[in-house]
């Protein structure tokens, strides 16, 4: 953007329509920018805002710092199912099984060459 132009504003009903028509047409974001004259990756961040919160995430107005306050009050908590919660404990879960596994094995194979050098 040139110095001195100001940033235009959107309502959430455009915002919406936006996506939408983004996803209804399977447009891509720098599709969607060109076809209704928006400034580069702004249909992107309308759609990531959109996956992550909804719809009404596009009617929240998003512009200077954010306090501490609205933080709270928003509860930052993600927006996660309970099953995509669960799923991602048991893999994190399974995960840590497997490196324990790996130290273990690894912690074996070095024992035995040790002690295979010894008897050399």
């Amino acid at each position: 953007m040139s110095k001195g132009t100001l940033n235009k504003k959107y309502t959430g009903e455009y915002k919406q329509m936006v996506v939408e028509t983004m996803q209804r047409e399977k447009m891509s974001c720098w599709q969607a920018d060109l076809h209704f004259g928006l400034p580069k990756r702004r249909s992107a961040s309308w759609e990531r805002i959109f996956l992550e919160e909804g719809m009404k995430g596009l009617y929240i107005e998003r512009r200077g710092r954010s306090c501490k306050i609205s933080a709270i009050e928003k509860d930052c908590k993600s927006q996660l199912d309970k099953k995509a919660e669960e799923d991602l404990i048991s893999e994190v879960q399974r995960l840590r099984a497997e490196v324990a596994y790996l130290k273990k094995l690894n912690a074996l194979v070095l024992k035995e060459e040790r002690q295979n050098k010894k008897h050399k």
